[in-house]
């Protein structure tokens, strides 16, 4: 074990730098980023965007006579 010391004094403390498992991590990560973009792309593809007509949007408020707002219910799960 003490001839390993030796060896740990040659290591400059100004100058540590990532190395393998840094470079590892670092591509690991861009690996999985890309992935998450390529299956968010996919995903948006196939959301329509359009939405339904309203046909109490095309007329005016006073227009039907009615003085009376609808009121949207909340969602159900």
């Amino acid at each position: 074990m003490t001839h390993l010391v030796p060896l740990a004094k040659e290591v400059d403390d100004d100058k540590v730098t990532p190395g393998v498992l840094g470079f590892i991590v670092f591509a690991v990560m861009a690996v999985a980023v890309w992935g998450l973009m390529k299956s968010m792309n996919k995903h948006m593809r196939k959301v329509d965007f359009k939405e339904p007509a309203d046909s109490s949007a095309a007329a005016p408020a006073g227009a039907s006579g009615e003085g009376e707002t609808s009121v949207a219910e909340p969602r159900k799960n």
